[in-house]
């Protein structure tokens, strides 16, 4: 197998308000959120069972599971920085519900850049909003990019003195 280089994001291409190529996710099936639920053995009916969680937990509908917009967080900022950066830090809030028939989009922003003696630190703001523009899982996130003509940043990561 060869592996793409070109795809590398190095610190030198990165600027402040640059933003991130989008990710687009759905429209969400109660099928995609409960193949989700199995894999993570998440048996809780809000993520599978419309009438439970209309019902009985008076919920707006089916919900994605917040591991699930986890990890499309993660995957966002993995394939950005490629395959010689480090994801190093995420944070971020569910502070919305996000329903069966919903399309997300995943997003990113460059906010601030940091030159270290070996690769360079990116940080970003980040989130999930639907097709009406509601943001559901705002945050934060830094990764460490490696500068053209220099090292990857190394495995194991250890972070750095900025």
């Amino acid at each position: 197998m060869t592996i793409d280089t070109s795809k590398q994001l190095y610190f030198e291409d990165v600027s402040v308000g640059m933003e991130l190529p989008k990710l687009t996710k759905g429209p969400m099936t109660t099928a995609h959120i409960m193949r989700w639920s199995a894999t993570m053995e998440n048996w809780h009916k809000i993520h599978y069972d419309t009438p439970f969680a209309i019902n009985h937990d008076k919920l707006p509908g089916v919900l994605l599971n917040g591991s699930f917009k986890q990890q499309w967080l993660a995957q966002l900022l993995k394939d950005w920085v490629g395959l010689n950066g480090w994801v190093w830090k995420m944070n971020y809030q569910f502070r919305a519900m996000n329903l069966v028939g919903e399309t997300l989009t995943i997003w990113g922003k460059v906010t601030a850049l940091h030159k270290g003696p070996d690769f360079g630190v990116v940080e970003l703001d980040i989130g999930i909003v639907n097709q009406e523009g509601k943001e559901s899982t705002p945050g934060k996130a830094s990764v460490a990019v490696p500068y053209k003509g220099g090292k990857p940043v190394p495995y194991p990561f250890v972070p750095p003195k900025l």
